[in-house]
This record gives C-alpha cells, structure tokens and sequence, in this order.
C-alpha cells in the first residue's frame, strides 16, 4: 500500500474473485439452509429507503442489552410472490438436475413479458408424470415472480426466481409445493418480526475505476515518473509474472454480494405509515407490505433484493420494542 501517514486497510477484498460484473439484477442463491417446517426459505422485495429508529436492544451479547438504542434501518417493500411452478431435481455425478416442471393453471399476466407462456397446457397430466418422479427425486423446489404492480415502483415486468423449501423429505415438500401452487405468499408466511435474515442483492455499480479509488492505494508524488494514479511497481523481475495480488484497474461495484445476519425489525402491511413525506427519494411511495432491517444493504433504490433464512443460527428470534420510528 506505499508509505502513509494515515492508516489506511487496502478496499477491495481479494476473498471475492472475479470483480467482475453481475449476470443479472436478480441474484441467485447458491446455497439453502436445512429447515424441518415446510415453508418457502426466501423471499424478495424492492429496496426502498433508509431511516432510523430507536429500539430496546435484545442481543444478550451486547453491552447495551436491554436499553434503548439508536439504529439505521432499510425500509424493503415486500409485494406477495405468486408461485408459478414446482421444479424437482435429482442428484447427478455433476450436480442437480433439473427432472421435471410443473407449472400453473392460471399464471399472472404480466409474466407473459418475460417468457412465453404456454397454451393448451396439460395441468393434471403433467402433475401425474411428475409425482410418478418424486423416487428419483432429492429435492423440491418453487418457481416464483413478483408482483411490482402490488407496489410503488411503478413497474410492470415482474422477476421470476427460484426458492428452495423446507421440509423433512421430498414427499413433505411436494405436498406443500402442490398446496401453494398458484396462489400468493406474503412475507410474514415465510419470516417473522425478530428473526435473522441472510440478504443477497447486486451491489451499486460505479463502472470502470483505477485503482486509487478501487483499491485504494497511495497515490505517487508529482514528480514521479509518467503517472501519479498508477501502481508504483507490479511485481518483480523473477518471477516475470504479475501476481493476482496485485491491484489493478477495472470493474468497481454491480457486483452480487451476500450479507449475513440482518436483523427484521418489523414487518408492516400499510406502506402509508413508513412513508415519508413526498415519498422516499427516487422510489415514492410504499403501498403495499414492507419490511424493516437493522443496518445497511447493498444496492440503490428500487433494485430487487432477496432474502433467505439465516445460515448462521441465531437461536430463537426476538421480537425487537420499538419506541420510535423516524417517517
């Protein structure tokens, strides 16, 4: 990092690798807790704003345990989800494989923006085949997409993703999938006021950056030779190598990123009550369900967000006592 006078940690974490950009504004979710209750495992909303709020603190780890504390919050609208269709997969040499689909009788109309929706569809032979499957099957899945109509973004084209399920085996998941089949989930189905949440969005992209903004590294004296906002030296001559190590330039932020252990401190139906006045800058106004998380999240306003039940276990969850909420 060069001779400082400040302290200054290197930005850019080598534990991600590429920093490159995001395949798409909607993140996948690459890895899914074990839960015994049937019930979907993720959710997914639009980020709206932040405020603040003071609470009485519940960690019992914390020196200001039981006392009332100041924090930020992220407000997230949270539309109901429609599920669109049960996926099974089955265990290969390489992986998960997709085995069959099933898809709804009635699918929302807006889905027909993003794919095409098939006519004359055979609902209850397809429904026959695959439960002839669930054998070979080792998991059950759901397809689900938003409802943005159901929100203040006004937007139309909703996102389509796929949520695991809890459950103590394929036949209990398959039930629950055919149960929910077609209809609306709203979050507080899936999560509850207190509990920890793992949220995955795609980061705020600033494009291409050097690397004194993207590393972070001491910038060279004016009299240094051809360049001042370059890396002073890459690497030596044995190895002729440049090692990955070292900071380059490139891609900074529209990155998919995971944050671990968000606390919900409310989860609220009358979007009226959250909202501020004139509405939330460049998003408006909440209609519909919201959620409220302590802390930060990444991605700008009115950008998908996506939420799974916590992997790291945090015991029981606590429902947090609001005393006030800044609107």
């Amino acid at each position: 990092m060069g001779h400082r006078k400040k302290h200054a940690p290197r930005r850019g974490s080598l534990a991600f690798r590429p920093r490159a950009r995001a395949k798409s504004l909607v993140p996948t979710i690459k890895f899914w807790p074990q839960i015994s209750q049937p019930k979907l495992l993720g959710f997914a909303g639009y980020k709206a704003g932040m405020t603040h709020a003071f609470i009485v603190e519940t960690d019992k780890n914390s020196p200001n345990y039981g006392k009332e504390v100041f924090i930020p919050i992220t407000v997230v609208e949270t539309p109901p989800l429609t599920i669109c269709a049960i996926r099974l997969y089955e265990e290969t040499s390489k992986g998960l494989r997709s085995l069959s689909e099933v898809w709804a009788e009635k699918l929302p109309k807006e889905l027909e923006r993003i794919l095409t929706l098939p006519k004359n569809y055979k609902f209850k032979e397809r429904l026959e085949e695959a439960e002839k499957l669930l054998t070979r099957a080792c998991d059950v899945r759901v397809l689900a997409c938003t409802n943005p109509r159901k929100s203040g973004l006004g937007k139309k084209t909703p996102e389509l993703m796929e949520i695991a399920l809890g459950g103590s085996g394929v036949r209990e998941k398959w039930d629950y999938a055919k149960k929910i089949l077609g209809s609306e989930i709203n979050v507080n189905e899936v999560f509850s006021e207190g509990e920890y949440v793992d949220v995955v969005a795609v980061s705020k992209g600033k494009g291409f950056a050097g690397v004194v903004k993207r590393y972070g590294i001491r910038r060279k004296e004016h009299k240094a030779r051809k360049t001042v906002r370059e890396v002073g030296c890459l690497g030596p001559w044995h190895p002729p190598t440049v090692m990955w190590t070292v900071p380059r330039a490139g891609q900074l932020g529209f990155h998919r990123r995971t944050e671990y252990g968000k606390q919900i401190v409310k989860i609220g139906f009358k979007g009226e009550e959250i909202t501020p006045k004139g509405g939330f800058h460049k998003y408006g106004v909440v209609r519909g369900p919201y959620i409220l998380l302590r802390g930060s999240i990444p991605g700008p306003v009115k950008r998908l967000v996506r939420f799974r039940h916590s992997v790291r276990s945090r015991g029981e969850p606590v429902k947090p006592e609001i005393t006030y909420i800044k609107v």
